[in-house]
């Protein structure tokens, strides 16, 4: 028959067990949700985008379509985000 320190040692084994479960499913479920946010984000994004290139290809809003590529290029640093819009890449800080 175990002693009672056995049984204190088994029931605290479970406990850390049954905590790092609890932990888990946590996670689990922080992530999912930090996973919607941002597929919420990202559509918004594009649903933002397209009203603004439709309002620009329609010449509504008083958005012309060289407001928007200066706005564009004066936002997007990165050399790959510039080349999608034709943008001519930036000059790299080290070779000013």
């Amino acid at each position: 028959m175990p002693t009672i320190e056995d049984r204190i040692a088994a029931a605290e084994k479970r406990l850390k067990q049954l905590q790092t479960q609890r932990e888990q499913i946590e996670a689990r479920q922080l992530a999912r949700v930090l996973k919607g946010q941002r597929a919420d984000d990202t559509r918004r994004k594009i649903l933002t985008g397209a009203v603004v290139l439709s309002a620009v290809e329609h010449g509504e809003a008083g958005w012309s379509r060289e407001t928007l590529m200066a706005l564009l290029s004066d936002c997007l640093t990165r050399a790959d985000d510039r080349a999608l819009f034709g943008l001519p890449t930036l000059a790299s800080p080290s070779s000013q």
